[in-house]
């Protein structure tokens, strides 16, 4: 899980174990359900599917399922998990994956992206408007895949997530080149563009265990609060990657958002906390490399250090991993807890 980031205690290897079994069903719903008849589609979707890196979406509603139970320690000890991970909680990872997997597509476009997974994106090799199509031919067949449960409170759920990761894109789009962003929006942002999806994810894993019914159920809302609150703290990090981060270690571009007028905490930070003569000198750095000359990134990373602006940032993202684990004493006592706790600091502990 989190490729080879976690390092998993013997007494969560069994949990370990059921996840994996889980994501190996994951990944063939995921690949029969973006079969075409037609074999150009066949390709760029195979293509697209080496963009999947973590799982961190298919992974959190496996693992909220398993921990939403009372009854998971006595499960594992069983010799039949099948059970534990039902087939709804395989449709709804494969619907989250799928449904960030077009996200990562159009984002590629809207960032001119042209590297990720250290492999060429579909826009370096296809153009832009292939990229726009694949990416909606992504999220149809996720919303195909979700009307195949029992109940409408899935797709539901996964239709409000994606209409808010839109406006969060938005704004975010609305806000380039704004060298006066405050951190309410910056925050706004990343609730709605990284934090509503995974939230959902760890929401309806718990659904999946307890009953689509169950939405206001104190368990569902703890490990919905979980994620959201995860998902700000992964995008803080990878703010943080995109500024300090190498191709090589990140595995995609980096740079990307200074490069498209994004501003993220670390600038933010700075441009509140810095001297005049220093805010002066660091837009001057950031306006030129949103014009595309990014020569002054290092000097820009060097004055980030005159006001701790990535220290900053570190503690932030740490104070919402921080208020996701104590959102987990909601939830009953078990390996499910621990293993959730494990990923939460995974996900500013990364590199990548």
């Amino acid at each position: 899980m989190m490729q080879g980031v976690l390092d998993i205690p013997e007494e969560l290897q069994r949990l370990q174990e059921a996840v994996a079994s889980g994501f190996e069903r994951v990944e063939e719903v995921f690949a029969t359900q973006l079969v075409s008849d037609l074999a150009p589609v066949d390709q760029m979707c195979e293509h697209v599917e080496r963009y999947r890196g973590k799982m961190l979406r298919p992974m959190l509603v496996l693992l909220c399922g398993a921990a939403s139970r009372s009854d998971l320690d006595p499960m594992l000890r069983s010799d039949s998990l099948d059970s534990m991970i039902s087939d709804a909680h395989i449709t709804c990872s494969a619907v989250c994956e799928m449904v960030h997997m077009a996200t990562l597509v159009h984002d590629d476009v809207l960032d001119e992206a042209e590297i990720r997974r250290r492999g060429k994106t579909i826009n370096a090799m296809k153009g832009n408007e292939t990229s726009v199509i694949l990416g909606d031919y992504l999220i149809a067949s996720a919303y195909e895949l979700c009307s195949s449960l029992d109940s409408p409170i899935p797709s539901r759920i996964v239709g409000q997530a994606s209409a808010i990761m839109c406006t969060g894109e938005l704004l975010q789009l609305h806000n380039r080149n704004n060298f006066e962003l405050d951190e309410k929006t910056y925050f706004q942002i990343l609730e709605r563009k990284t934090a509503a999806l995974i939230g959902a994810s760890c929401e309806l894993g718990a659904l999946c265990s307890l009953g689509f019914d169950q939405q206001q159920n104190t368990i569902t809302q703890a490990l919905k609060g979980f994620g959201s609150d995860l998902g700000v703290a992964f995008q803080i990090q990878d703010d943080v990657l995109d500024l300090t981060g190498t191709l090589e270690t990140v595995g995609k571009s980096v740079g990307r958002d200074l490069d498209k007028g994004k501003l993220t905490f670390p600038i933010i930070h700075h441009l509140a906390n810095a001297s005049d003569e220093i805010r002066n000198e660091s837009l001057g750095l950031i306006q030129n490399a949103a014009q595309g000359d990014q020569s002054g990134l290092p000097k820009l990373i060097e004055l980030l250090s005159e006001t701790s602006s990535i220290a900053a940032t570190q503690q932030m993202a740490q104070s919402y991993v921080d208020r996701a684990k104590a959102r987990l004493n909601q939830i009953p006592e078990g390996p499910g807890r621990p293993m959730l706790e494990l990923i939460a600091d995974a996900v500013i502990n990364r590199t990548h």
